[in-house]
């Protein structure tokens, strides 16, 4: 496995992914099945990056850490990003019951909404990186859910 930061032309939002190898990022790349976790852009490149190279394990420097949880370096601890997550995902599940699935048809299904043929709140359900991109282009407000979820007609 390999690691690489990517970025998106859109936004030039930096992200990581995992690949079986630099090839595999290129062919997934070249079919546009790469696509960036914050604004859907499918325009993703690699990002500069520093080579990983992990230190000795006896000679691991000892992370300070401030009483907010985050190290003095700027990142935030492991117990932090999970403890955000997880109420990442207590609000999602919260708020999912209140909104309709609309599967495949999100985008025309928000363009409606957009428009007031459709008096809705609160959809979801799923676009291709091309239909998010054409509903940003055309100033409608869509975002992806963080915390991933299964279609209600692909559970169990």
């Amino acid at each position: 496995m390999i690691v690489f930061d990517l970025c998106c032309a859109a936004g030039d939002h930096r992200f990581e992914a995992w690949f079986a190898s630099g090839d595999s990022f290129s062919e997934q790349q070249a079919r546009g099945l790469i696509a960036c976790p914050v604004c859907g852009d499918s325009a993703v490149r690699k990002a500069a990056m520093a080579p990983r190279v992990g230190a000795k394990s006896n000679q691991m420097p000892a992370v300070a850490v401030k009483s907010t949880g985050a190290p003095v370096n700027g990142e935030p601890s492991p117990d932090l990003v999970r403890k955000v997550i997880a109420e990442i995902a207590v609000k999602q599940a919260e708020m999912l019951p209140q909104s309709r699935w609309v599967g495949r048809d999100f985008a025309d299904a928000a363009r409606a909404m957009h428009e007031g043929r459709v008096t809705e709140d609160l959809i979801h359900g799923q676009a291709s990186p091309e239909e998010a991109q054409g509903l940003r282009d055309d100033g409608i407000a869509a975002m992806p859910l963080l915390v991933p979820i299964a279609p209600p007609d692909a559970i169990n």
